[in-house]
């Protein structure tokens, strides 16, 4: 098959790429009942996929977004479930106000750890995490057991988090993790069903720091 005309970009300033596809993403949205605050994490969740559905199908416990500003600017530890969760993250937002984004499950000691108990790294990091961050904001994009492990730190009182990020993928307890996350009375944000992963996870964040960045100017 061959084509007549070529292909060029409407821009290639990244700013107006930006400006654009938000654009494009709050007129295909169309009505919805997310609060002005939910909302630009939305957005920024479809930016990252491009799967509309799965922005729809975000949850917000009412004190989500509010707490996780004030943790933000707090400095309070960001704890990733998964490197590729850490490496998304703007970290420098985060250090502008003393946190930054840990990460446990490469852990030598977590991997010891976990062979000799026969249960998932991410569960054994989730511990880790837990004693060294237990106000942090946990962010869990791949693994649902690691959100299981907190769910049951949380229902023990060994952690008290500042938010919960919740947006394993998945087939295997994916979307009953999440379910099960949503029956908690604290601050998270999770969506309905298997969809999810680390750019959802990343998005989120990076959504959150930067409505905590607004609030200098």
């Amino acid at each position: 098959m061959e084509f007549d005309m070529e292909f060029r970009p409407t821009t290639v300033v990244p700013e107006d790429i930006e400006t654009k596809s938000f654009q494009i993403i709050t007129n295909e949205f169309g009505p919805h009942s997310f609060t002005a605050e939910q909302f630009p994490v939305v957005q920024r969740v479809i930016h990252a996929t491009a799967d509309f559905e799965l922005g729809r199908s975000l949850v917000f416990h009412p004190a989500a977004i509010a707490s996780g500003i004030a943790a933000i600017r707090r400095g309070v530890p960001v704890v990733a479930d998964v490197q590729m969760v850490q490496s998304g993250i703007s970290k420098g937002r985060l250090q502008k106000y003393g946190g930054d984004v840990h990460v446990y499950i490469a852990h030598p000691d977590v991997a010891v750890t976990a062979k000799q108990m026969g249960v998932t790294r991410a569960i054994i990091a989730m511990r880790r995490a837990a004693q060294e961050a237990p106000d942090g904001i946990f962010v869990i994009g791949n693994a649902p057991t690691a959100l299981l492990e907190i769910i049951h730190l949380v229902k023990t009182g060994q952690v008290q988090p500042s938010l919960v990020v919740g947006v394993p993928v998945g087939f295997v307890s994916a979307a009953e993790s999440k379910m099960e996350l949503m029956k908690l009375d604290i601050p998270f944000i999770a969506n309905v069903g298997r969809k999810g992963g680390s750019p959802v996870a990343v998005a989120i964040v990076n959504a959150l720091s930067l409505l905590a960045e607004k609030l200098d100017f």
